[in-house]
């Protein structure tokens, strides 16, 4: 599902200073995509490292559950930026937000925060708070795929919105 107006994307920005606007958002969203690139490698990169010193740490080659978990929200923060990434590139080609995408990545990142979190602490109030954000990011993901499957035909992207101005923004 997109998140636009078929109609108004049709219509091409005559306001100077709007396209102006608009093409300094795009730009801006361009150096954020290069900087999720780097985050991405980065993490990568921590990742592998992370597991290195782990693996490394007498008894060598052994892993607690600790550092099994710690190693897993590492993993599972990697995909959670690889899927903002997505996110952002949906926007520059589409100049749309994907709804469904941004409620998988709002349900692996409360994923996470699950895998990684320490019940032992006490703090079952977070626990049920996550529970809750689950289910209805759960809830919220089935409508929109429910959506998506009734509508198929009318929600297929047609192309980047306002087609004839994109080059020149690009």
């Amino acid at each position: 599902m997109f998140f636009f107006d078929k109609e108004l994307c049709k219509k091409p920005l005559d306001d100077p200073l709007i396209r102006k606007l608009w093409h300094l958002i795009r730009l801006s969203v361009r150096a954020l995509a290069v900087l999720m690139t780097l985050v991405i490698i980065w993490g990568i990169l921590d990742v592998i490292w992370v597991l290195y010193q782990r693996i490394m740490a007498p008894p060598v080659f052994l892993l607690n559950i600790n550092d099994i978990l710690a190693t897993f929200g590492a993993f599972m923060a990697v995909l959670i930026a690889i899927e903002i990434f997505a996110n952002i590139v949906i926007y520059l080609e589409y100049r749309m937000i994907h709804l469904k995408l941004v409620i998988s990545t709002a349900l692996m990142a409360a994923a996470r925060k699950v895998i990684v979190l320490d019940f032992k602490e006490g703090e079952y109030g977070i626990g049920y708070a996550l529970g809750a954000i689950i289910i209805s990011l759960g809830i919220s993901y089935w409508l929109v795929g429910q959506h998506d499957s009734r509508n198929k035909i009318e929600d297929e992207p047609v192309g980047p919105c306002n087609e004839n101005i994109e080059d020149g923004l690009s």
